[in-house]
């Protein structure tokens, strides 16, 4: 299974979603517009804010960075801190790449081809790091986060174990089946999408409510 900054390695090419007006050299729509896939968030059911979060580049070929993977928030933005009391409602989608295996960054070795499984892992690494559990120092929540994360990368490179159920919803106003699961501490699915992988995590939005759809212009995401 192929994750995090290894689901990387192609050329940057422009060929993301059309952006109103010229993206600057601070912008941070920059490294979504270098996508050579296009970006997928919740649909026009979702009525709520919309932010960017981050793109990650995986890898460099011919001096260019790779964009191979991103992220789209919906709702309220994950804590930096932990909250006394967290009531936030949020959803992420996470669009991972098609990618072949491939050579790393460094030349040393060969990275896998990124799978559903890219984007489950994606996925729960997100809602782990957006979590912050009881009231647990930094020390404690970086060991509680090491293991939580071990356990979801077990849990993604296993989609079709029952740690895993079905849940069928729209892409794009077609249906499509994805892989679920709960915790206390949120949710999070991975599957697939025309020309890509999809992922998302959430807590205090239904999952069973939620459609997705690509993005065609990504300035709704940039507005403060």
């Amino acid at each position: 299974m192929d994750a995090t900054s290894q689901a990387g390695g192609a050329t940057a090419t422009a060929g993301g979603p059309v952006v109103g007006g010229q993206a600057g050299p601070a912008d941070p729509l920059l490294p979504y517009l270098s996508a050579d896939f296009p970006w997928y968030g919740l649909d026009e059911g979702w009525t709520g804010r919309r932010f960017l979060m981050q793109a990650g580049a995986g890898g460099h070929r011919a001096g260019a960075a790779g964009v191979d993977y991103g992220t789209l928030g919906h709702g309220d933005e994950p804590a930096r801190q932990y909250e006394p009391r967290d009531v936030r409602k949020f959803a992420v989608v996470v669009t991972v790449a098609r990618r072949d295996s491939r050579r790393s960054a460094d030349n040393t070795g060969t990275l896998e081809a990124t799978s559903a499984s890219s984007a489950a892992w994606l996925a729960g690494s997100g809602l782990l790091a957006a979590t912050w559990p009881g009231q647990l120092d930094r020390t404690l929540r970086q060991d509680w986060l090491d293991q939580q994360s071990t356990l979801a990368w077990d849990l993604a490179d296993d989609l079709a174990g029952p740690g895993w159920s079905t849940l069928s919803l729209p892409v794009n106003g077609l249906p499509q089946t994805f892989r679920y699961r709960e915790s206390e501490y949120g949710w999070v699915l991975a599957g697939e999408a025309p020309g890509v992988l999809l992922g998302a995590f959430g807590r205090g939005v239904s999952a069973y409510g939620i459609g997705f759809s690509t993005v065609p212009d990504l300035v709704s995401y940039a507005r403060p």
